[in-house]
């Protein structure tokens, strides 16, 4: 009785004989803020007296692009109805032109229009061709931007088709957006209620001041017992971001295994980032919809590199001394010195072996973000980390390799198993994909690998052999923390990232 603070004591009052009351039907008659009549309810809900019973509600309502999309209509939709008009094909520029859509638009309604399946792509004499193949079928998702139009509406009295609608407009930032509202219940236990007839409303001093001291009134005044086992506010200290965290400990460890750091641009020019990659210039990657061309300005200049130019020119038109027959096309100067933005950080193993100072033998490493105009997703950003790799060496041979990949996937991702599997990529052969388990995490795949095609790397006058490998070291970390949500990576959620432990 005496332990109890006068926070309880008119929590207790107030509860006596009337059942569970809200949270704002005790501010009501306590006159106490919201803050303190929660804070008693923890207090007595610790010590046996109380029950504290939680319901929460899910709202969802329409965001900034949602309002738009549905004076607008989905960008998809626009395109696909564009597409319609012009006879049911049409250049990509012909249908974003109809469709009235930006070059930031274009390549999300092309995104999402294909993964619908209402349109095909391919390449063609005039540029991308897009041709519409299924009717544009109204969606769960439009159908859900009508539903919740006239405001905030709870999740759970949706229909269930447009549940499937609220999970496509979670994946298009600021479409949709859900909160959960709290409503919180207190009530008295059996041990309570008899503990409520007993309190008494003579007030406690918790603190003895000067004036009480000094007046003699400390003599006769009831000081409050304090309990040392009551519950407190959670404290959460300054500490670095999770994710950040991670980069800089794998960082840490690849120096410590002798790897020295590989750097380059993000603005970058296609010249590296596909040519000397050994990327065909009419490969599909390298159209809008896989790649973030520069507006202003759109060239960059290759003056520095003009015999590895020729060189890599002569390899994509007839193989040059490599031994291969190319690509049997005729390579374009103009479209190497296109800017963009880097897709892939591949781009900087293939400036490291154009450096004059690389060492051989060597080994480099780079963590680079890439971009890439994907459709946000569980498993997809716009933005992204690549964590890119080289050794350059005589006798290096596959097995060195996978050992390598193995070593990255167990000590860096925690992973348990790892397994391989042949792939393609324009610029290494042998290639592998590289994936990689964990129990509660399942299989997840995350990056690729191989040996350096001679078309990569005799233009740069280096004829030993050189591992390379490109892995999305975002899904390493969400391996090792059992995360499947990458954008949890970059959440500004307090709650989530209070979580995270510091080691």
């Amino acid at each position: 009785m005496s332990e109890l603070h006068r926070l309880e004591r008119k929590l207790l009052f107030a509860l006596k004989g009337q059942g569970m009351l809200s949270v704002d039907e005790l501010i009501d008659r306590t006159s106490l803020p919201e803050a303190s009549v929660n804070r008693a309810a923890l207090w007595l809900s610790s010590k046996g007296l109380a029950t504290v019973r939680e319901e929460s509600t899910s709202l969802v309502q329409l965001g900034d692009e949602g309002r738009r999309f549905l004076r607008e209509k989905l960008p998809e939709r626009r395109l696909a109805e564009a597409i319609v008009k012009l006879g049911g094909e049409a250049t990509l520029e012909q249908a974003a032109l109809a469709a009235g859509l930006d070059d930031r638009e274009t390549p999300i309604a092309v995104g999402w229009a294909r993964r619908k399946r209402w349109i095909q792509i391919r390449r063609g004499r005039r540029g991308t061709i897009v041709r519409v193949v299924n009717e544009p079928e109204i969606g769960h998702d439009e159908r859900l931007l009508q539903a919740v139009s006239g405001g905030r509406v709870p999740l759970k009295a949706l229909p269930r088709d447009l549940e499937r609608g609220f999970e496509l407009l979670k994946n298009r930032p600021q479409a949709i957006t859900s909160r959960r509202e709290a409503h919180r219940h207190i009530g008295l236990t059996k041990k309570g209620e008899s503990l409520a007839g007993q309190v008494s409303e003579v007030e406690e001093v918790s603190q003895l001041t000067p004036e009480l001291i000094q007046s003699g009134k400390w003599r006769s005044i009831k000081l409050r017992r304090y309990d040392i086992q009551a519950p407190v506010l959670s404290h959460w200290p300054g500490k670095k971001q999770p994710y950040r965290r991670f980069l800089d400990e794998t960082k840490w460890k690849l120096v410590a295994l002798g790897f020295k750091e590989m750097i380059g641009p993000i603005v970058e020019l296609m010249f590296f980032n596909c040519d000397a990659l050994y990327m065909p210039q009419d490969h599909p990657a390298r159209e809008i919809h896989d790649i973030y061309f520069v507006k202003n300005p759109q060239y960059g200049s290759l003056d520095r590199y003009k015999e590895p130019l020729e060189n890599v020119k002569s390899c994509h038109e007839d193989g040059w001394k490599t031994g291969s027959r190319g690509w049997g096309y005729k390579f374009s100067v103009r479209e190497a010195r296109r800017l963009i933005l880097r897709s892939q950080g591949t781009h900087i193993s293939a400036r490291t072996l154009a450096n004059p100072e690389i060492e051989i033998p060597g080994k480099y490493y780079s963590i680079a973000r890439c971009y890439r105009p994907d459709v946000v997703d569980r498993t997809h950003l716009t933005e992204f980390n690549q964590i890119e790799g080289i050794v350059v060496g005589e006798d290096l041979t596959f097995r060195d390799l996978l050992g390598v990949l193995e070593n990255f996937a167990i000590e860096i991702a925690g992973a348990e198993k790892v397994r391989f599997r042949p792939d393609y990529f324009p610029f290494t052969e042998p290639s592998v994909e590289t994936a990689a388990y964990k129990k509660g995490v399942g299989w997840l795949e995350f990056g690729g690998a191989g040996i350096f095609r001679p078309e990569v790397t005799l233009p740069w006058g280096i004829d030993v052999p050189v591992i390379a490998w490109g892995l999305g070291v975002d899904r390493l970390f969400m391996m090792k923390t059992g995360i499947d949500d990458i954008r949890d990576l970059f959440t500004q959620d307090l709650i989530w990232l209070r979580r995270q432990g510091l080691v």
